[in-house]
């Protein structure tokens, strides 16, 4: 398994997206994969960052042995199980993931074991939690394009997550967005120092002229002014 961004890059990547939220990488691409909100965390930390390695099963988690097998540091086990509610993982899934070092587990079907995932420190998501497993007789072929919370992950995609969501970048598009996703949060944090000196929000959005200017029928972008 080969990571389609390169090591480098990928270092850069994860520091840029540690300093940004999903809500600000939407707001600079708004064309970006976002992940269904049924899938919720379960575990104890809803931030992760990193390459897919993919894997789609229906009703049967051998697949999933297989991809935790394969991967990789860092990599985010993505999982296309169809939105079904039988387990694909559970407890000892994610202390295998832990071991390997991978950054964390998005599962669109059931997970299991909460007693030990709602405390689990590596990032688990999940559309269903349930006691039923799924079977073990279908071996499968891990990487390429799935369907994840509605929407299309192929392997090596960055998967950015908080407590928002869950949103998908393709890896060569990735810097550029998060640098500008970074520029988003350095005026945002502008405009939060200029409210708690008690400035309105008219004092940091050129809301008026914006208002004027669609009254009028011209084009115009709501934007900071500060």
């Amino acid at each position: 398994h080969v990571s389609v961004v390169g090591m480098t890059d990928l270092d850069t990547v994860r520091r840029l997206a540690a300093a940004v939220d999903t809500t600000a990488i939407c707001d600079v691409a708004r064309d970006v994969r976002v992940m269904s909100p049924a899938l919720r965390c379960r575990s104890a930390a809803p931030i992760l960052c990193g390459p897919a390695l993919t894997v789609r099963c229906r009703d049967d988690f051998l697949g999933v042995v297989q991809a935790i097998e394969e991967a990789a540091p860092g990599d985010v086990l993505v999982v296309d199980g169809g939105g079904r509610e039988a387990a694909l993982a559970g407890e000892l899934f994610a202390r295998a993931a832990l071991g390997k070092g991978l950054a964390g587990i998005i599962v669109d079907g059931g997970y299991r074991d909460m007693r030990f995932v709602a405390t689990c420190p590596l990032p688990v998501y999940s559309r269903h939690v349930g006691p039923m497993a799924g079977t073990t007789v279908r071996p499968v072929t891990v990487g390429g394009t799935v369907s994840c919370g509605g929407v299309a992950v192929t392997a090596g995609d960055l998967v950015i997550a908080d407590l928002d969501g869950i949103v998908v970048l393709d890896p060569a598009e990735a810097e550029a967005q998060l640098t500008a996703a970074a520029d988003v949060m350095a005026a945002e944090e502008r405009v939060v120092e200029r409210l708690d000196a008690g400035a309105t929000l008219g004092d940091c959005v050129n809301v008026a002229d914006h208002v004027a200017r669609l009254t009028r029928g011209e084009p115009s972008k709501l934007s900071f002014t500060v």
